[in-house]
Protein backbone atom coordinates (compact mmCIF):
# COMPACT_ATOMS: atom_id res chain seq x y z
CA UNK A 1 0.00 0.00 0.00
CA UNK A 2 2.66 2.59 1.33
CA UNK A 3 4.42 1.80 -2.67
CA UNK A 4 1.54 2.24 -5.08
CA UNK A 5 0.72 5.79 -2.39
CA UNK A 6 4.01 7.00 -3.23
CA UNK A 7 4.04 6.44 -6.81
CA UNK A 8 0.86 7.79 -7.45
CA UNK A 9 1.58 11.13 -5.24
CA UNK A 10 4.68 11.40 -7.42
CA UNK A 11 3.01 11.17 -11.03
CA UNK A 12 1.18 14.41 -10.10
CA UNK A 13 4.56 16.26 -9.45
CA UNK A 14 2.94 17.71 -6.62
CA UNK A 15 -0.31 16.53 -4.98
CA UNK A 16 -2.21 19.81 -4.95
CA UNK A 17 -0.50 22.06 -7.67
CA UNK A 18 -0.86 20.65 -10.75
CA UNK A 19 2.33 20.05 -11.17
CA UNK A 20 4.28 23.06 -10.17
CA UNK A 21 7.94 22.21 -9.26
CA UNK A 22 10.65 23.22 -6.88
CA UNK A 23 13.80 23.72 -8.94
CA UNK A 24 12.64 20.94 -10.78
CA UNK A 25 11.05 18.82 -8.04
CA UNK A 26 7.81 18.51 -6.29
CA UNK A 27 6.34 21.36 -4.58
CA UNK A 28 5.63 19.74 -1.22
CA UNK A 29 9.87 19.80 -1.05
CA UNK A 30 9.61 24.13 -0.89
CA UNK A 31 7.29 23.14 2.49
CA UNK A 32 9.44 20.87 3.97
CA UNK A 33 12.57 22.81 3.02
CA UNK A 34 11.06 25.76 4.66
CA UNK A 35 9.88 23.90 8.04
CA UNK A 36 13.52 22.29 8.19
CA UNK A 37 15.31 25.69 7.97
CA UNK A 38 13.28 27.12 10.79
CA UNK A 39 13.68 24.27 12.96
CA UNK A 40 17.30 23.69 12.26
CA UNK A 41 17.86 27.73 12.97
CA UNK A 42 16.35 27.01 16.57
CA UNK A 43 18.35 23.64 17.03
CA UNK A 44 21.55 24.69 16.17
CA UNK A 45 21.56 28.32 17.37
CA UNK A 46 21.04 26.20 20.83
CA UNK A 47 23.93 24.06 19.64
CA UNK A 48 26.32 26.64 19.35
CA UNK A 49 25.27 28.16 22.88
CA UNK A 50 25.70 25.15 24.74
CA UNK A 51 28.85 24.30 25.10
CA UNK A 52 29.71 27.69 25.87
CA UNK A 53 27.49 28.42 28.19
CA UNK A 54 28.35 24.99 29.78
CA UNK A 55 31.93 26.70 30.37
CA UNK A 56 31.35 30.10 30.80
CA UNK A 57 31.93 32.09 34.38
CA UNK A 58 29.01 33.77 33.86
CA UNK A 59 27.25 30.50 32.48
CA UNK A 60 27.58 27.02 34.57
CA UNK A 61 31.18 27.49 34.67
CA UNK A 62 31.94 23.99 34.42
CA UNK A 63 35.14 22.14 33.48
CA UNK A 64 36.02 21.62 29.72
CA UNK A 65 35.33 17.29 29.89
CA UNK A 66 31.75 18.06 31.29
CA UNK A 67 30.82 20.25 29.30
CA UNK A 68 31.57 18.11 26.62
CA UNK A 69 30.32 15.11 28.18
CA UNK A 70 27.01 17.20 28.39
CA UNK A 71 27.24 17.98 24.85
CA UNK A 72 27.54 14.47 23.99
CA UNK A 73 24.46 13.38 25.63
CA UNK A 74 22.65 15.98 24.55
CA UNK A 75 23.69 15.18 20.78
CA UNK A 76 22.88 11.62 21.47
CA UNK A 77 19.41 11.58 22.77
CA UNK A 78 18.53 14.18 20.40
CA UNK A 79 19.02 11.21 17.76
CA UNK A 80 18.27 8.60 19.31
CA UNK A 81 15.08 9.54 20.15
CA UNK A 82 14.38 9.91 16.42
CA UNK A 83 13.80 5.88 16.64
CA UNK A 84 10.96 6.18 18.94
CA UNK A 85 9.83 9.07 17.01
CA UNK A 86 9.19 6.99 13.72
CA UNK A 87 7.91 4.69 15.38
CA UNK A 88 4.87 6.99 16.81
CA UNK A 89 4.09 8.15 13.24
CA UNK A 90 4.12 4.17 12.09
CA UNK A 91 1.55 3.21 14.71
CA UNK A 92 -0.15 5.98 16.35
CA UNK A 93 -0.52 9.75 13.97
CA UNK A 94 1.30 9.51 11.21
CA UNK A 95 4.67 11.69 10.04
CA UNK A 96 2.37 14.86 9.50
CA UNK A 97 0.68 14.85 12.86
CA UNK A 98 3.79 13.90 14.50
CA UNK A 99 6.13 16.68 13.00
CA UNK A 100 3.59 19.06 14.21
CA UNK A 101 3.47 17.94 17.37
CA UNK A 102 7.67 17.96 17.92
CA UNK A 103 7.58 20.96 17.03
CA UNK A 104 5.34 22.25 19.45
CA UNK A 105 7.54 20.39 21.96
CA UNK A 106 10.49 22.16 20.90
CA UNK A 107 9.21 24.99 21.17
CA UNK A 108 8.33 24.34 24.70
CA UNK A 109 11.80 23.14 25.19
CA UNK A 110 13.45 26.31 24.02
CA UNK A 111 11.10 28.60 26.46
CA UNK A 112 12.11 26.39 29.10
CA UNK A 113 16.20 26.94 28.48
CA UNK A 114 15.10 30.51 28.40
CA UNK A 115 14.10 30.73 31.82
CA UNK A 116 17.33 31.41 34.63
CA UNK A 117 17.72 28.69 36.96
CA UNK A 118 20.18 25.34 36.56
CA UNK A 119 17.18 22.83 37.14
CA UNK A 120 14.44 24.78 34.24
CA UNK A 121 18.25 24.57 31.96
CA UNK A 122 17.97 20.84 32.10
CA UNK A 123 14.69 20.30 31.94
CA UNK A 124 14.66 22.57 28.69
CA UNK A 125 17.33 19.89 27.35
CA UNK A 126 15.25 17.14 27.59
CA UNK A 127 12.17 18.76 26.15
CA UNK A 128 14.34 20.16 22.80
CA UNK A 129 15.41 16.26 22.50
CA UNK A 130 11.88 14.67 22.77
CA UNK A 131 10.70 17.13 20.37
CA UNK A 132 13.67 16.69 18.00
CA UNK A 133 12.79 13.26 18.10
CA UNK A 134 9.36 13.12 17.39
CA UNK A 135 10.19 15.65 14.23
CA UNK A 136 13.65 14.56 12.46
CA UNK A 137 12.93 11.24 10.68
CA UNK A 138 9.64 11.87 9.70
CA UNK A 139 10.03 15.34 8.36
CA UNK A 140 12.91 13.59 6.05
CA UNK A 141 10.54 10.02 5.59
CA UNK A 142 7.98 12.77 4.13
CA UNK A 143 11.03 14.34 1.74
CA UNK A 144 11.07 10.25 0.58
CA UNK A 145 7.43 10.27 -0.24
CA UNK A 146 7.11 13.05 -2.96
CA UNK A 147 9.24 10.85 -5.19
CA UNK A 148 8.26 8.03 -7.97
CA UNK A 149 9.57 5.17 -5.60
CA UNK A 150 13.71 4.49 -4.74
CA UNK A 151 15.05 4.32 -8.55
CA UNK A 152 13.53 8.27 -9.22
CA UNK A 153 16.85 9.90 -10.47
CA UNK A 154 15.73 13.15 -8.61
CA UNK A 155 15.85 11.72 -5.51
CA UNK A 156 19.23 12.46 -3.90
CA UNK A 157 18.79 15.47 -5.35
CA UNK A 158 16.25 16.17 -3.63
CA UNK A 159 18.01 15.32 -0.47
CA UNK A 160 20.98 17.49 -1.43
CA UNK A 161 18.47 20.55 -1.58
CA UNK A 162 16.60 19.46 1.59
CA UNK A 163 19.75 19.51 3.19
CA UNK A 164 20.40 23.12 1.72
CA UNK A 165 17.08 24.01 3.55
CA UNK A 166 18.88 22.57 7.28
CA UNK A 167 22.23 24.36 6.32
CA UNK A 168 20.72 28.04 5.81
CA UNK A 169 19.06 27.17 8.90
CA UNK A 170 22.07 26.68 10.74
CA UNK A 171 24.16 29.30 8.78
CA UNK A 172 21.60 32.09 10.44
CA UNK A 173 21.41 30.61 13.68
CA UNK A 174 24.70 31.50 15.18
CA UNK A 175 25.02 34.73 13.69
CA UNK A 176 22.22 35.56 15.49
CA UNK A 177 21.00 33.29 17.96
CA UNK A 178 24.41 32.88 18.90
CA UNK A 179 25.69 36.75 19.07
CA UNK A 180 22.75 37.50 21.15
CA UNK A 181 23.34 34.73 23.43
CA UNK A 182 27.43 35.50 23.90
CA UNK A 183 27.38 39.39 23.69
CA UNK A 184 23.82 40.33 25.36
CA UNK A 185 22.37 37.64 27.72
CA UNK A 186 22.60 33.81 26.99
CA UNK A 187 18.98 32.84 27.88
CA UNK A 188 17.78 35.70 25.22
CA UNK A 189 19.58 33.38 22.67
CA UNK A 190 17.66 30.44 24.18
CA UNK A 191 14.16 32.49 23.32
CA UNK A 192 15.40 33.36 19.96
CA UNK A 193 15.46 29.86 19.19
CA UNK A 194 11.87 29.25 20.74
CA UNK A 195 10.96 32.11 17.93
CA UNK A 196 13.10 30.19 15.31
CA UNK A 197 10.84 26.76 15.90
CA UNK A 198 7.61 28.58 16.30
CA UNK A 199 8.14 30.34 12.37
CA UNK A 200 8.89 26.58 11.15
CA UNK A 201 5.77 25.25 12.68
CA UNK A 202 3.84 27.81 11.24
CA UNK A 203 5.23 27.50 7.82
CA UNK A 204 4.50 23.90 8.14
CA UNK A 205 0.91 24.21 8.71
CA UNK A 206 0.27 26.96 6.03
CA UNK A 207 1.85 24.70 3.71
CA UNK A 208 1.48 20.86 4.26
CA UNK A 209 -1.91 20.88 1.28
CA UNK A 210 1.50 20.38 -1.10
CA UNK A 211 2.35 17.24 0.93
CA UNK A 212 2.07 13.57 -0.55
CA UNK A 213 -1.14 11.42 0.52
CA UNK A 214 1.25 9.10 2.26
CA UNK A 215 2.59 11.83 4.82
CA UNK A 216 -0.70 11.45 6.96
CA UNK A 217 -0.74 7.51 6.64
CA UNK A 218 -0.67 5.92 10.01
CA UNK A 219 1.22 2.50 8.44
CA UNK A 220 0.70 -0.10 11.10
CA UNK A 221 -2.17 1.37 13.55
CA UNK A 222 -2.15 0.63 17.03
CA UNK A 223 -5.02 -1.25 18.48
CA UNK A 224 -6.98 -0.26 21.52
CA UNK A 225 -4.82 -2.89 23.71
CA UNK A 226 -1.04 -1.62 22.15
CA UNK A 227 -2.17 2.08 22.87
CA UNK A 228 -2.93 0.96 26.96
CA UNK A 229 0.28 -1.05 26.78
CA UNK A 230 2.55 1.72 25.28
CA UNK A 231 0.86 3.93 27.79
CA UNK A 232 1.35 1.74 30.87
CA UNK A 233 5.02 1.24 30.13
CA UNK A 234 6.32 4.41 29.66
CA UNK A 235 4.75 5.29 32.97
CA UNK A 236 6.48 2.90 34.72
CA UNK A 237 9.76 3.85 32.67
CA UNK A 238 9.09 7.33 33.72
CA UNK A 239 8.70 6.16 37.66
CA UNK A 240 11.97 4.38 37.05
CA UNK A 241 13.85 7.27 35.80
CA UNK A 242 12.59 9.59 38.69
CA UNK A 243 13.31 7.24 41.35
CA UNK A 244 16.77 6.79 40.02
CA UNK A 245 17.45 10.15 39.24
CA UNK A 246 15.98 11.29 43.14
CA UNK A 247 18.21 8.46 44.80
CA UNK A 248 21.41 10.07 42.95
CA UNK A 249 20.63 13.80 43.91
CA UNK A 250 19.83 12.34 47.76
CA UNK A 251 23.08 10.58 48.10
CA UNK A 252 25.35 13.18 46.74
CA UNK A 253 26.37 11.13 43.22
CA UNK A 254 23.91 13.15 40.56
CA UNK A 255 27.39 14.70 38.89
CA UNK A 256 28.87 11.99 38.76
CA UNK A 257 26.60 8.96 37.83
CA UNK A 258 23.74 11.15 36.06
CA UNK A 259 25.15 10.60 32.20
CA UNK A 260 26.23 6.92 32.92
CA UNK A 261 23.14 5.52 32.26
CA UNK A 262 21.84 7.67 29.23
CA UNK A 263 25.57 6.85 27.59
CA UNK A 264 24.96 3.17 27.69
CA UNK A 265 21.37 3.39 26.67
CA UNK A 266 23.28 4.84 23.68
CA UNK A 267 24.94 2.19 22.52
CA UNK A 268 22.95 -1.13 23.92
CA UNK A 269 19.59 0.47 22.03
CA UNK A 270 21.24 1.52 18.83
CA UNK A 271 22.81 -2.66 18.91
CA UNK A 272 19.45 -4.48 20.18
CA UNK A 273 17.32 -2.34 17.38
CA UNK A 274 19.48 -3.59 14.44
CA UNK A 275 19.24 -7.21 16.11
CA UNK A 276 15.39 -7.22 16.80
CA UNK A 277 15.17 -6.33 13.06
CA UNK A 278 17.72 -8.86 11.48
CA UNK A 279 15.85 -11.46 13.69
CA UNK A 280 12.45 -10.41 12.37
CA UNK A 281 10.72 -13.36 10.52
CA UNK A 282 8.23 -11.46 8.35
CA UNK A 283 11.00 -9.79 6.32
CA UNK A 284 11.91 -11.01 3.01
CA UNK A 285 15.32 -12.57 1.89
CA UNK A 286 15.88 -9.53 -0.29
CA UNK A 287 14.84 -7.02 2.97
CA UNK A 288 17.19 -8.82 5.04
CA UNK A 289 19.91 -8.88 2.54
CA UNK A 290 19.35 -5.14 2.30
CA UNK A 291 19.36 -4.85 6.24
CA UNK A 292 22.82 -6.29 5.88
CA UNK A 293 24.40 -4.09 3.93
CA UNK A 294 22.38 -0.99 5.68
CA UNK A 295 24.58 -1.98 9.27
CA UNK A 296 28.14 -1.44 7.62
CA UNK A 297 26.84 1.81 6.47
CA UNK A 298 25.31 2.64 9.95
CA UNK A 299 29.12 1.54 11.79
CA UNK A 300 30.59 3.88 9.48
CA UNK A 301 28.56 6.80 10.16
CA UNK A 302 28.46 5.89 14.05
CA UNK A 303 32.61 6.24 13.45
CA UNK A 304 31.87 9.43 11.34
CA UNK A 305 29.49 11.35 13.97
CA UNK A 306 31.22 10.74 16.72
CA UNK A 307 34.31 12.50 15.10
CA UNK A 308 32.50 14.98 13.12
CA UNK A 309 29.93 16.18 16.00
CA UNK A 310 32.82 17.35 18.39
CA UNK A 311 32.76 20.55 15.79
CA UNK A 312 30.05 21.69 18.70
CA UNK A 313 32.05 20.65 21.22
CA UNK A 314 36.07 20.07 21.05
CA UNK A 315 36.49 22.39 18.56
CA UNK A 316 34.51 24.90 19.59
CA UNK A 317 36.07 25.26 23.59
CA UNK A 318 39.48 25.20 21.05
CA UNK A 319 38.69 28.49 19.57
CA UNK A 320 36.76 30.00 22.98
CA UNK A 321 40.61 29.09 24.74
CA UNK A 322 43.10 28.98 21.86
CA UNK A 323 42.30 31.04 19.42
CA UNK A 324 42.63 34.76 18.50
CA UNK A 325 38.96 35.42 17.08
CA UNK A 326 39.97 38.30 15.34
CA UNK A 327 40.04 38.43 11.06
CA UNK A 328 41.30 41.42 9.13
CA UNK A 329 40.95 43.27 12.32
CA UNK A 330 37.43 42.46 12.96
CA UNK A 331 36.49 40.14 16.41
CA UNK A 332 34.08 38.00 16.26
CA UNK A 333 32.20 35.60 18.90
CA UNK A 334 33.37 32.03 19.46
CA UNK A 335 29.79 30.39 18.42
CA UNK A 336 30.45 32.11 14.75
CA UNK A 337 32.33 28.88 14.09
CA UNK A 338 29.46 27.16 13.63
CA UNK A 339 28.68 28.99 10.62
CA UNK A 340 31.21 27.83 8.69
CA UNK A 341 29.93 24.24 7.79
CA UNK A 342 26.52 25.34 6.87
CA UNK A 343 27.90 28.04 4.45
CA UNK A 344 30.24 25.71 3.07
CA UNK A 345 27.76 23.17 2.56
CA UNK A 346 25.75 25.43 0.80
CA UNK A 347 28.25 26.51 -1.31
CA UNK A 348 29.59 22.89 -1.77
CA UNK A 349 26.25 20.50 -2.08
CA UNK A 350 25.23 21.74 -5.41
CA UNK A 351 28.63 20.78 -7.06
CA UNK A 352 28.49 17.82 -5.15
CA UNK A 353 25.02 16.64 -6.46
CA UNK A 354 25.69 17.88 -9.73
CA UNK A 355 28.91 16.39 -10.02
CA UNK A 356 27.15 12.86 -8.89
CA UNK A 357 24.73 13.77 -11.07
CA UNK A 358 27.39 14.26 -14.24
CA UNK A 359 29.26 10.68 -13.68
CA UNK A 360 25.97 8.88 -12.97
CA UNK A 361 25.09 9.80 -17.11
CA UNK A 362 28.33 8.47 -18.12
CA UNK A 363 28.22 5.10 -15.51
CA UNK A 364 30.90 6.20 -13.42
CA UNK A 365 29.38 7.84 -10.08
CA UNK A 366 31.33 5.94 -7.19
CA UNK A 367 29.20 3.65 -4.92
CA UNK A 368 27.49 4.41 -1.58
CA UNK A 369 30.12 2.13 -0.27
CA UNK A 370 33.43 4.08 -1.82
CA UNK A 371 31.33 7.50 -1.07
CA UNK A 372 31.21 6.53 2.69
CA UNK A 373 34.91 5.21 2.76
CA UNK A 374 35.43 8.59 1.53
CA UNK A 375 33.90 10.37 4.46
CA UNK A 376 36.07 8.48 6.91
CA UNK A 377 39.19 9.39 4.79
CA UNK A 378 38.21 13.02 5.36
CA UNK A 379 37.01 13.24 8.93
CA UNK A 380 40.49 11.69 9.35
CA UNK A 381 42.00 14.13 7.78
CA UNK A 382 40.64 16.79 8.82
CA UNK A 383 41.73 15.99 12.76
CA UNK A 384 45.12 15.12 11.34
CA UNK A 385 45.12 19.00 10.39
CA UNK A 386 43.97 19.93 14.03
CA UNK A 387 46.90 18.17 15.14
CA UNK A 388 48.84 21.25 14.09
CA UNK A 389 47.46 24.03 16.14
CA UNK A 390 46.67 21.89 18.92
CA UNK A 391 50.72 20.99 19.16
CA UNK A 392 51.75 24.99 18.67
CA UNK A 393 49.28 26.11 21.57
CA UNK A 394 50.79 23.49 23.57
CA UNK A 395 54.34 24.02 22.72
CA UNK A 396 54.43 27.88 22.92
CA UNK A 397 51.60 28.95 24.50
CA UNK A 398 49.29 31.76 23.15
CA UNK A 399 46.49 31.62 20.45
CA UNK A 400 46.55 30.53 16.84
CA UNK A 401 44.66 32.10 13.85
CA UNK A 402 41.22 30.99 13.35
CA UNK A 403 42.10 30.21 9.84
CA UNK A 404 43.22 26.39 11.42
CA UNK A 405 39.57 26.13 12.70
CA UNK A 406 37.87 27.16 8.68
CA UNK A 407 40.29 24.85 7.28
CA UNK A 408 39.19 21.93 9.66
CA UNK A 409 35.48 22.75 8.92
CA UNK A 410 36.04 22.81 5.19
CA UNK A 411 38.17 18.94 5.09
CA UNK A 412 34.88 18.01 7.23
CA UNK A 413 32.28 19.39 4.93
CA UNK A 414 33.27 17.90 2.11
CA UNK A 415 33.28 14.32 4.14
CA UNK A 416 29.80 15.04 5.24
CA UNK A 417 28.59 15.74 1.74
CA UNK A 418 29.97 12.35 0.89
CA UNK A 419 27.95 10.42 3.72
CA UNK A 420 25.36 12.00 4.90
CA UNK A 421 22.62 13.11 2.16
CA UNK A 422 23.71 9.61 0.30
CA UNK A 423 22.78 8.09 4.16
CA UNK A 424 19.47 9.72 4.20
CA UNK A 425 18.52 8.65 0.47
CA UNK A 426 19.82 4.95 0.89
CA UNK A 427 18.25 4.47 4.26
CA UNK A 428 14.92 5.28 2.40
CA UNK A 429 15.94 3.20 -0.69
CA UNK A 430 16.71 0.12 1.56
CA UNK A 431 14.31 0.44 4.52
CA UNK A 432 12.30 -2.81 5.02
CA UNK A 433 8.44 -1.99 4.18
CA UNK A 434 7.25 -2.86 7.87
CA UNK A 435 9.47 -0.31 9.25
CA UNK A 436 9.22 2.64 6.83
CA UNK A 437 9.43 5.64 9.59
CA UNK A 438 11.58 3.65 11.74
CA UNK A 439 14.09 3.31 9.44
CA UNK A 440 15.17 7.04 9.09
CA UNK A 441 14.87 7.07 13.23
CA UNK A 442 17.65 4.00 12.45
CA UNK A 443 19.78 6.10 10.78
CA UNK A 444 20.02 8.94 13.24
CA UNK A 445 20.53 6.33 15.94
CA UNK A 446 23.89 6.13 13.96
CA UNK A 447 24.78 9.59 15.29
CA UNK A 448 23.46 8.60 18.91
CA UNK A 449 26.00 5.74 19.11
CA UNK A 450 29.05 8.02 17.86
CA UNK A 451 28.07 10.47 20.13
CA UNK A 452 27.51 8.23 22.95
CA UNK A 453 31.00 6.61 22.13
CA UNK A 454 32.15 10.54 23.29
CA UNK A 455 30.12 10.50 25.76
CA UNK A 456 31.29 7.86 27.72
CA UNK A 457 34.87 8.98 27.28
CA UNK A 458 34.65 12.32 28.65
CA UNK A 459 32.48 11.01 31.43
CA UNK A 460 33.62 11.37 35.12
CA UNK A 461 34.47 7.65 35.37
CA UNK A 462 36.52 7.96 32.58
CA UNK A 463 37.34 11.34 32.38
CA UNK A 464 39.14 11.13 28.87
CA UNK A 465 39.84 14.53 27.77
CA UNK A 466 39.49 14.67 23.71
CA UNK A 467 40.97 18.12 23.63
CA UNK A 468 44.52 16.65 23.66
CA UNK A 469 46.41 16.13 20.37
CA UNK A 470 47.18 12.61 21.68
CA UNK A 471 42.93 12.04 21.49
CA UNK A 472 42.89 13.95 18.31
CA UNK A 473 45.91 12.12 16.84
CA UNK A 474 43.91 8.06 17.82
CA UNK A 475 40.30 9.50 16.28
CA UNK A 476 42.28 10.63 13.28
CA UNK A 477 43.77 6.93 12.49
CA UNK A 478 40.70 5.03 13.58
CA UNK A 479 38.85 6.93 10.96
CA UNK A 480 41.16 6.51 8.33
CA UNK A 481 41.88 2.82 8.79
CA UNK A 482 37.84 2.46 8.89
CA UNK A 483 38.05 4.19 5.66
CA UNK A 484 40.13 1.92 4.32
CA UNK A 485 38.24 -1.25 5.62
CA UNK A 486 34.86 -0.14 3.84
CA UNK A 487 36.77 0.99 1.09
CA UNK A 488 38.29 -2.50 0.66
CA UNK A 489 34.73 -4.58 1.35
CA UNK A 490 33.01 -2.50 -1.08
CA UNK A 491 31.86 -5.45 -3.40
CA UNK A 492 30.89 -7.43 -0.79
CA UNK A 493 28.56 -4.31 0.88
CA UNK A 494 27.41 -3.82 -2.93
CA UNK A 495 26.22 -7.00 -3.49
CA UNK A 496 23.80 -7.26 0.30
CA UNK A 497 22.46 -4.00 -1.09
CA UNK A 498 20.08 -6.08 -3.73
CA UNK A 499 20.14 -3.46 -6.87
CA UNK A 500 20.76 -0.24 -4.81
CA UNK A 501 23.62 1.86 -5.84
Amino acid sequence: MASSLTKDAAKQGTPANGGKTFFGHPRGLATLFMTEMWERFSFYGMKALLPLYLIAPGGMHMQATTATAIYSVYMAMVYLLAMPGGWMADRFWGPRKTVAIGACVVIAGHITLALPTAATFFAGLILVALGSGLLKANISTMVGHLYDGPEDPRRDGGFTLFYIGINLGAFLAPLTIGTVGESVNWHFGFTLAAVGMALGLAQFLLGTRHLSAESDVVSQPASPQEKASVLRKGLVWLIVAAVFYTLLGVTGNFADWALMPITIAGLIIPIAVLFRMKRDKELSELEQSKLSGYIWFFVVAAVFWMIYDQNGSTLSIFGEHSTTNDLLGFHFPTSWYQSLNPIFIMALAPVVASGWLWLNKRGKEPSTAVKFASSLALIGISFAVFLFPLLDTAANGGKVSPMWLVAIYFIQTIGELCLSPVGLSVTTKMAPAKYSSQMMGVWFLAVTAGDSVAGLLTSPQLNVDLNTSGSVAVEAALAVVAGVGIWMSRKRVKQLMGGVN
